[in-house]
């Protein structure tokens, strides 16, 4: 099948971000009273904005989320990135490839703040692959699993979203793209539960981009 476009989510499918993200998350719940393993925090938070797990923390630490706390956790976060952030491997050849098959109808389309996508984006040099075509769930009325995010990136694109394919590496993202009316395929990298997966919907699964950019011929 021929896509009209191509929509990439961010963390996880074109850098290899959560697991920064969450150890510093890890070491500020712990300072909150929550002792977690990077696994166990990996499970809870991948794929969910911390606002939203809101609930989950109070639950564990007895202690309501601040906008203060967020903000520090944001701080945090965003120089951890700065600093070891990297592209997941081969994906920069990967958007080289789908860039040629279809030039500008790509975008990327992320449940997190705009200022950490596209920091994470110059950082690793993928910016330019999607200039003007960066779309934040934190702008939408609604995240993930909601389709907001999927459904704008589509209008700028002029695409019919059920002419799209998405990229994803969660069951909330893969919930997202569905609800969009997109094909899902979803990157699952060799230790990831495929399984997981595929029972959330994903109408296919590759363990390496080199993969992925074979399925586009």
């Amino acid at each position: 099948m021929r896509f009209q476009a191509l929509l990439f989510d961010c963390d996880g499918v074109l850098v290899d971000s959560e697991a920064i993200t969450c150890g510093v998350l890890r070491d500020m719940l712990e300072e909150k009273g929550w002792r977690l393993t990077l696994a166990q925090c990996m499970g809870h938070f991948v794929g969910h904005t911390v606002r939203n797990r809101a609930d989950l923390v109070r639950q564990h630490t007895g202690w309501d989320l601040t906008e203060e706390w967020l903000q520090s956790f944001y701080a945090r976060r965003n120089a951890a990135l700065a600093q070891d952030i990297r592209a997941i491997e081969g994906v920069l050849d990967l958007l080289g490839h789908a860039q040629h098959l279809y030039g500008a109808r790509m975008a990327v389309a992320s449940g997190a703040d705009r200022y950490k996508v596209e920091m994470m984006l110059t950082q690793v040099g993928l910016l330019d692959f999607f200039s003007g075509r960066v779309f934040s769930g934190h702008e939408m009325p609604r995240s993930k699993p909601a389709p907001d995010v999927y459904l704008a990136a589509a209008a700028h694109l002029q695409a019919d979203p059920a002419a799209c394919l998405v990229i994803e590496d969660t069951p909330t993202g893969i919930a997202a793209g569905l609800a969009a009316g997109a094909t899902v395929w979803a990157y699952c990298p060799q230790g990831a539960s495929e399984q997981a997966l595929l029972q959330a919907g994903a109408h296919r699964v590759f363990a390496r981009m080199d993969q992925l950019q074979q399925a586009l011929v």
